[in-house]
């Protein structure tokens, strides 16, 4: 009941807003919103980006914040001139699938994040998917934030309304932004990490569960999945260390003295998600060796049982096999009891032999 109610929160939480929407702007298909923040308040109406940035730097404060969703090259290519991209971090934000990493291009910073979503599912099986991973590129200028999103997850509207709530830290600038993504990305990883807890805790309770006899002791193909979901959390989590580092001990340009303390907590936060999948990992490896275990004691007791019944049955086996060679002169043939006394003789060896087994915990 309690993993019910967990999961009908989490499905409730993360029903927020997909930027995948139909609603785009002017520039192309990809561009989702094309926002301008002024002292921190949002500035009303969308327009083109050359008027957003005409505006932003006619007046010499703000910045504009353009959100993108899996963007091609020719789309990409007139914010790229636009705002002086460099051409290494715009080939990767276009094609994606790289590690997060954080880079400094002539005055402006490229940051690479691995985006994590957990699968909802009712049983886990041993092909169910648990963990669901994307991409997010930010670029970020001393007048302006682009966001790049990969896949159908690792929306940034919830963000924005929470930000655009707080006016306070949008005057910070485009630097507060970039700590609240990698905030966000972080704080969606610990969800993820708290709900593969669930489906461990169900397998750890399956596996040890003496009640549940044999069939509902699980089977390795679940553990040995969940091993692999959790390495796909693992390599989205893993890498963010450096880039976070980075960010909170390094002068690096547009991240102000302000916001780096920020970036510290977030690192916190981490150092926290990786020695929880570490410990992930290892209760999993404990879990998958008992099993293992388990079946090798469920298999010794198949065998002493077939071992049981095979010594029961060679008694009678091996009487019926001495009086059925043939011969004249073997004792009790010509008695007229002899035939009962020996069906008598076979049933009370076969009784004590199974008595003696399940006394000594054979059958």
């Amino acid at each position: 009941m309690i993993r019910r109610l967990r999961r009908a929160v989490r499905r409730v939480y993360r029903s927020t807003v997909d930027l995948s929407h139909p609603a785009r702007s002017p520039l192309g298909s990809a561009v989702v919103n094309c926002v301008v923040y002024e002292d921190g308040i949002r500035q009303p109406g969308d327009c083109p980006a050359e008027e957003a940035v005409r505006r932003v730097r006619k007046s010499g404060r703000g910045f504009v914040w353009i959100g993108l969703h899996e963007p091609d090259e020719a789309e990409f290519k007139g914010l790229a001139e636009l705002f002086g991209l460099h051409p290494l971090a715009v080939e990767d934000a276009v094609h994606a699938h790289q590690r997060p990493k954080v880079e400094s291009y002539d005055g402006a910073l490229f940051a690479v994040f691995k985006t994590c979503r957990y699968v909802e599912h009712e049983v886990l099986t041993a092909t169910s998917e648990v963990v669901d991973t994307g991409e997010l590129m930010v670029f970020t200028g001393r007048d302006f934030v682009i966001t790049i999103r990969h896949g159908r997850h690792g929306s940034l509207g919830p963000l924005r309304e929470r930000l655009e709530a707080a006016p306070e830290r949008l005057a910070m600038g485009t630097s507060s932004v970039l700590h609240a993504i990698a905030d966000q990305v972080v704080d969606d990883c610990l969800a993820v990490a708290d709900a593969v807890q669930d489906d461990i805790d169900r397998v750890e309770s399956e596996v040890f569960n003496e009640s549940a006899g044999r069939a509902g002791r699980g089977d390795a193909g679940r553990i040995y999945q969940l091993k692999r979901e959790l390495l796909e959390l693992k390599r989205a989590v893993a890498p963010l260390d450096r880039p976070l580092d980075t960010l909170a001990n390094r002068t690096l340009p547009g991240v102000t003295a302000d916001v780096r303390p920020y970036f510290r907590d977030v690192a916190d936060h981490l150092a926290r998600l990786t020695d929880q999948i570490a410990a992930f990992d290892n209760l999993l490896d404990s879990i998958l060796q008992a099993h293992l275990a388990q079946v090798t004691v469920a298999q010794n007791e198949d065998m002493r049982k077939i071992t049981a019944w095979a010594a029961i049955i060679a008694v009678p086996t091996m009487v019926c096999g001495i009086y059925g060679m043939n011969f004249e002169h073997m004792p009790g043939l010509g008695w007229t009891y002899g035939y009962p006394a020996v069906l008598a003789l076979m049933a009370t060896a076969c009784y004590v032999l199974h008595r003696s087994f399940r006394r000594n915990g054979w059958l």
